[in-house]
């Protein structure tokens, strides 16, 4: 690659803050070209005009009206998803080609987890990234589904309520749908849900994932190495993301099956799995994941 792509930020609160320092500090192929976003005060804009970044608290139509927009390569969208489903419309209407890489649950593009199908998703001028839940947990409900049938998976995702910003607050229930359905396009599973726990404990926990997985029976040796090596692969990316403890499984015989309501009566496998994700801590405190 001859340039680094320039990146425009929409959505100056603690999600698109932090997305700004990992672009400057770590990006080998991105470099920040706006910070975008509507409260004047901000920190997140402060901070980027600080750091000799372009800002504007015009929302999009200021984007559009600063001279360095017509350099923007990607967008990321880190403001809700009401917001990015006008944000594509208007930004599309005048530049056509732009890509926007959607960190809301609106998922008006398809869903993305790098580890599971970044390459089928290249070509996109939108993508979405489910959400911090789906993006920690659906790699493991891939790594089952690759080895035996899922038909139901269930994730449970706790953050600590103090890192829960008001766009985050906002996208609650569509995170719930939006999760369960990548859980189900993405993971494999017939059936999906989430769950999000914001704790309000003090001092606050790490972000911890719970994934229950409820397959045909299978080889447990093989899941658990299918599931290792899907740990290894988000690390890559994800250092403090980690597996808190060994894969643990339970046979679900035929003569006592599971209910799932709405979905059947399921013998087979069940496999739980116990994350933790620590975050790098350039904005967002580590343990918000």
């Amino acid at each position: 690659m001859s340039r680094k792509l320039k990146v425009a930020i929409v959505g100056s609160g603690n999600i698109g803050t932090d997305l700004m320092i990992k672009v400057m500090r770590n990006a080998k192929h991105l470099e920040m070209g706006a910070m975008v976003g509507i409260d004047p005060a901000s920190d997140g804009l402060a901070r980027a005009a600080r750091l000799g970044v372009a800002t504007t608290h015009e929302g999009v139509e200021g984007l559009t009206r600063l001279p360095e927009f017509a350099d923007i390569d990607f967008v990321f969208d880190a403001t809700s998803a009401g917001a990015h489903v006008k944000n594509d419309a208007f930004l599309r209407g005048i530049k056509p080609g732009i890509r926007l890489i959607d960190l809301t649950p609106a998922a008006i593009g398809p869903y993305c987890v790098p580890v599971v199908n970044l390459e089928q998703n290249l070509s996109q001028l939108n993508v979405n990234m489910v959400t911090c839940g789906g993006q920690a947990t659906i790699p493991m409900v891939a790594a089952v589904s690759r080895v035996a049938k899922v038909h139901y998976a269930e994730i449970i995702a706790s953050i600590a309520s103090k890192s829960a910003g008001p766009g985050t607050r906002a996208n609650i229930d569509e995170f719930t749908e939006t999760t369960s359905k990548a859980i189900e396009v993405i993971g494999g599973a017939a059936k999906g849900k989430a769950i999000i726990i914001m704790n309000p404990a003090e001092p606050p926990l790490m972000m911890r994932d719970t994934v229950f997985v409820l397959s045909e029976a299978a080889d447990q040796a093989q899941i658990a190495a299918s599931v290792e090596e899907m740990a290894a692969a988000v690390q890559a990316y994800v250092p403090g993301y980690r597996l808190k403890q060994q894969v643990q499984f339970d046979v679900i015989p035929e003569s006592a099956p599971l209910n799932i309501p709405g979905h059947g009566r399921f013998s087979g496998l069940k496999t739980s799995i116990f994350l933790e994700v620590e975050g790098a801590a350039h904005y967002l405190p580590a343990y918000a994941g």
